[in-house]
């Protein structure tokens, strides 16, 4: 699962990403239509606007704001996530799977450990931040569409390592960075590309570190 992660605007990897989607005139559309900002540093939730990658019109990698969510089929609940295990054939995402995949970047994103109490309860723990070890930059693998004229996405999740494991039953399928061109690709096969995720992650406790690029160069 992921349901929040962390934007920092000054890391370089993202400089020229927010810079492109912040003067984008699809921003501009979404902030009349919508009226809320596009959000380019700090924790990221739930239906806000972001930087997102994906290709253009002429296939070429580019960058774009999307709102983070889906409308489910019965359109009664927004999607967050999609798995991978299932995407290709959920109604929902199947389209999506084939030819509109694209890269969600982040400084870092957040989990809150899961567990069962003594009587069986289900219960939320400590807050962590988590990214790919050595990185400063973790490109998330989503899925992206159109609805009512926007462009909206999901992130992708997978199963964990076993360190992870110990926090919550799902990850987010994150990427190397020379694979997000293969990844976008829609003629590309995304079964063939999921064997290069990052699975080496490194974790701290949220109020441990204040900032994604502490969590790496500590």
């Amino acid at each position: 699962m992921c349901c929040r992660y962390c934007l920092e605007k000054d890391l370089p990897e993202l400089v020229r990403i927010t810079d492109i989607v912040s003067c984008s005139a699809l921003t501009a559309k979404f902030i009349d239509t919508h009226g809320r900002p596009l959000i380019t540093d700090g924790e990221v939730y739930p239906t806000d606007i972001v930087p997102v990658i994906a290709p253009n019109s002429k296939g070429i990698r580019s960058a774009f704001p999307m709102q983070w969510g889906f409308l489910a089929r019965d359109n009664k609940r927004t999607l967050f996530n999609a798995r991978v295990e299932t995407a290709g054939t959920k109604p929902t995402f199947r389209e999506a799977w084939r030819s509109h995949r694209c890269i969600i970047p982040a400084s870092c994103y957040y989990e809150w450990q899961h567990f069962k109490t003594p009587d069986g309860r289900e219960k939320k723990g400590d807050k962590y931040l988590i990214q790919p070890a050595g990185s400063t930059v973790t490109w998330l693998g989503g899925l992206y569409s159109i609805e009512n004229g926007y462009p909206v996405f999901v992130i992708l999740t997978r199963e964990p390592t076993a360190e992870l494991s110990r926090i919550h039953d799902r990850m987010p399928l994150i990427l190397p960075e020379e694979r997000i061109d293969d990844w976008i690709d829609p003629d590309s096969n995304p079964e063939e590309i999921l064997r290069y995720a990052l699975t080496d992650m490194i974790m701290e406790k949220a109020d441990h570190i204040t900032t994604a690029y502490g969590l790496a160069h500590s």
